[in-house]
């Protein structure tokens, strides 16, 4: 059963005066977009708004997206100085970004870096991995361990050097490892939710105004297979 984000369900993991973090569930959507569906921006402004009992409009500023599909960390700025600073830190690639993803076939090694150039598609929404520089294509790299072997699936921990569209979906396709649920990337069924298993488990980076290091973890979803790991 699928539970979108509310204003009273709100997974909050870290909260100040500068920074909003939470942990996103499957189908919350980042950023609204032309399905016209209420964005988690929005409901994490109604959060502060009723909580702090803030008159008129709340100063929200999304930092970085996930796909709707997927689960875990957000972070949002409550103040322009944060935001200012937090794209700053995600462009300058000064987050470091742990990924957990679920994948039924067994990657070749059990760890390794995968680097590939990936081109996007804009009409399908996806990006496709290349093994060499193709036109349009953006360099990709990450590096993935085997850290748990399910019954019938792999569970990987993922660590990203680039920031590039769909890209851990794309990368794992590549080798053969679609990830749970994804149909778009290869995997043969969907989740019963309509989500993927893949799950964006933790961020470490420095905060923005108290300089102060920030390592922020987030629960794995309610799920059989995600409480195994």
């Amino acid at each position: 059963m699928k539970v979108i984000s509310t204003k009273n369900n709100l997974q909050v993991l870290h909260e100040d005066n500068h920074l909003i973090v939470v942990n996103k569930r499957v189908g919350d959507l980042v950023q609204g977009d032309k399905t016209g569906d209420k964005p988690l921006s929005e409901v994490v402004k109604e959060y502060l708004k009723e909580k702090y009992n803030k008159p008129g409009e709340v100063f929200l500023g999304i930092v970085h997206r996930l796909d709707r599909p997927t689960t875990g960390i957000v972070v949002f700025a409550r103040t322009s100085k944060a935001l200012t600073r937090m794209n700053e830190l995600f462009s300058n690639r000064e987050t470091k970004k742990t990924y957990w993803a679920v994948v039924k076939n067994k990657p070749e090694k059990p760890q390794a870096q995968l680097v590939h150039y990936l081109k996007r598609n804009e009409k399908n929404n996806t990006s496709k991995a290349h093994n060499k520089e193709v036109p349009d294509s953006k360099l990709a790299s990450l590096d993935y361990t085997i850290i748990k072997e399910l019954t019938n699936y792999f569970a990987l921990e993922i660590n990203l050097h680039t920031g590039r569209h769909h890209q851990i979906r794309a990368q794992l396709a590549a080798i053969g490892c679609p990830i749970k649920g994804d149909l778009k990337y290869g995997f043969d069924r969907s989740n019963p939710d309509g989500g993927i298993h893949l799950h964006a488990r933790k961020l470490v980076f420095i905060h923005p105004v108290s300089k102060e290091p920030l390592s922020i973890l987030a629960p794995v979803p309610d799920d059989v297979i995600w409480k195994a790991i």
